[in-house]
């Protein structure tokens, strides 16, 4: 059997819940401005984004809102506040087309997953995304069943 290749990021936090909410559209890789505890406490794997949002200010800056990074536990006191808001880096064309997206569309940026990429920088997965309607969500949810189901049946007879 042939080995899969080992992906070269480190996964610290993942919004599961974003992609059954939402129809997720064109995606982007923005840096983050942290400080050095907050760092050392991605490194632990505790953070959460599931309720956090981004959004573009006035001045043309992009923000991630609600992320929980919890305090490092030996930061002593030069510890970082746990839901600060921190600053998104992207290039200026790419906050443009995210603030275009949710001016006309109607859309949301959504963030999916915190990570080191290969050179240990964290980054955060972010996306354009047009929440479902209830009806889209059952039919997601159908889908998802089906596949279970199938699965089972197909072990069940090999």
């Amino acid at each position: 059997m042939a080995q899969k290749e080992q992906p070269n990021f480190k996964v610290v936090a993942d919004n599961r819940r974003a992609r059954f909410d939402y129809e997720i559209g064109e995606r982007f890789e923005a840096g983050l401005m942290l400080t050095g505890t907050e760092v050392k406490s991605l490194r632990t794997g505790k953070a959460t984004i599931a309720e956090s949002y981004a959004s573009v200010d006035k001045a043309g800056e992009m923000w991630l809102y609600n992320a929980n990074i919890p305090e490092y536990l030996a930061g002593n006191r030069f510890n970082h506040e746990p839901k600060r808001p921190r600053k998104l880096l992207l290039k200026k064309r790419e906050i443009a087309k995210l603030a275009q997206g949710v001016q006309r569309e109607g859309m949301t940026i959504v963030p999916l997953k915190l990570f080191f990429n290969e050179k240990g920088r964290a980054k955060l997965d972010v996306a354009l995304g047009r929440g479902k309607k209830i009806h889209d969500k059952r039919e997601t949810e159908k889908k998802r069943d089906w596949g279970r189901e199938k699965g089972r049946l197909m072990r069940q007879r090999g």
